[in-house]
């Protein structure tokens, strides 16, 4: 299937990223939310990406108006007229993924996909929300989706060939590389890094280290780009929480969320986006 028009539902920063990298492979694309201020942030964003390439004399000027101008702010329904594929980027709550999918169900062409950019949630449940489970499928990025690579591409119990080539092939037109995984919890990379999280926290607490020291270790020896709690900051520990929850129910005990991290969810210490996590951002 050919992909004409892309939609990305939900304009936060992971939203957002995926919006950026659409337009940047010249693809027309719908970023849709109910809240304007997230549209303006999300635009102020992508702004300054396009803004970084032309300041790093990686993009003209005039490239970086052009491809600005293959995305369409909105909060209005009726601009995913024409949409081939929509991308759901909300938040990881199954009952507010369901409540998108329905909608686009609704609203979009009976041969349009649906696709999930959840990170540990059941493609095939949310394919049963919806009149086309065999054009519903997952496309997982992952942060910050307009630098890395990795896409996973998920297939649910329903999900055709033909929804999984379209996903794969749109993957690669944007420049990433789509990986075929097999529908489980936490699919492949979460289900490894959560399982990292979890141990890296007990660790934490064990021992009475500092997040700083951990991730500098694990930084300096060149193990990982990013220490794993400077990356929890910048996923958002909501997120984070709510993909252990997730992981928690399905395989067991090894992935119950810490205490620590519960504790800053419940205060609102939810990262990078609230200004103070694992790390203080003021």
């Amino acid at each position: 299937m050919y992909i004409k028009k892309v939609a990305v539902v939900g304009a936060g920063t992971m939203g957002a990223d995926i919006c950026y990298t659409i337009a940047m492979a010249g693809i027309p694309v719908v970023l849709r939310d109910v809240s304007r201020d997230q549209l303006d942030n999300a635009r102020q964003h992508i702004g300054e990406l396009f803004q970084g390439r032309v300041a790093r004399n990686r993009m003209s000027p005039a490239d970086a108006e052009d491809r600005m101008s293959f995305i369409t702010f909105s909060g209005d329904l009726q601009d995913l007229d024409g949409v081939t594929l929509a991308i759901e980027a909300v938040t990881e709550k199954m009952s507010i993924k369901e409540a998108v999918f329905r909608e686009l169900d609704q609203v979009l062409s009976p041969l349009s996909m649906i696709v999930s950019n959840t990170s540990a949630l059941s493609i095939s449940h949310l394919a049963t929300v919806t009149s086309r489970p065999t054009r519903v499928a997952g496309m997982h990025f992952f942060y910050p989706a307009h630098m890395m690579k990795l896409v996973e591409v998920i297939a649910g119990d329903q999900t055709s060939a033909e929804t999984i080539e379209t996903v794969t092939r749109l993957a690669e037109e944007i420049r990433k590389i789509p990986v075929n995984v097999k529908e489980c919890p936490g699919f492949v990379v979460n289900r490894i890094l959560m399982a990292s999280m979890a141990e890296v926290l007990r660790f934490k607490e064990e021992h009475q280290l500092d997040a700083a020291s951990i991730d500098q270790a694990i930084t300096q020896n060149k193990i990982a780009p990013m220490g794993p709690f400077m990356l929890a900051d910048a996923l958002g520990l909501d997120v984070a929480l709510e993909v252990a929850n997730t992981l928690n129910q399905a395989l067991g005990d090894r992935f119950k969320p810490s205490r620590e991290l519960e504790q800053l969810v419940a205060e609102g210490h939810l990262g990078m986006k609230t200004g103070q996590g694992f790390y203080s951002y003021r």
